[in-house]
């Protein structure tokens, strides 16, 4: 990353501006752009590469609105730097979506999701699905995983209007679904 100072700043040389250059891979697509040091991920995935699936809610890393993956491990990016992802790659729900060969975990949370009335007004989806295909990915969310453990790995995600047992409802329906695809049920 090339940091400079830029003297733009209210016109005087007493207040330069942090910039730097950016080199990042966001779902599957090279990104370089030149932004000021301060720029959050999600106005840089929303501005500069066009992710909407990124949403801006709490700002204070309490709702899941906003999560991405950096490097695969899930992030808050109202919270974390734009800068921070040099040379590291950003996977948003949209990359998640359009993984190559309809990666089975999205596919089975997408249909769960629907199957399970899990979206009301679609707000909080995104940052669900993302922490949700992280967690059945990583091996955190299993089959054998009870209601209160689902709901301690999702305290970080906000949702006002399924009261989460839909939600609840589809990542079981699809772990359970991605189980039996595989033939392992446990």
């Amino acid at each position: 990353m090339d940091v400079s100072e830029d003297e733009r700043s209210a016109g005087s040389a007493a207040d330069p501006v942090c910039t730097a250059q950016l080199s990042t891979v966001a779902n599957g697509q090279p990104v370089t752009a030149d932004i000021a040091c301060h720029t959050l991920l999600i106005d840089f995935l929303r501005e500069e590469v066009g992710v909407r699936s990124a949403r801006r809610s709490c700002d204070v890393q309490l709702c899941g609105s906003c999560s991405v993956l950096v490097d695969g491990l899930p992030v808050s990016s109202c919270c974390y730097l734009a800068v921070d992802v040099d040379k590291k790659s950003v996977l948003t729900a949209e990359g998640l979506r359009g993984l190559e060969d309809a990666d089975p975990i999205y596919t089975a949370l997408e249909n769960a999701f629907v199957e399970h009335a899990a979206v009301q007004c679609g707000y909080c989806t995104p940052g669900f699905m993302v922490t949700l295909w992280f967690l059945i990915e990583g091996g955190h969310l299993t089959p054998g995983t009870t209601h209160e453990e689902l709901r301690t790995l999702l305290k970080g995600n906000l949702c006002r209007c399924t009261g989460y047992e839909p939600i609840l409802a589809a990542a079981s329906a699809a772990v359970g679904a991605l189980a039996g695809a595989r033939g392992d049920g446990a």
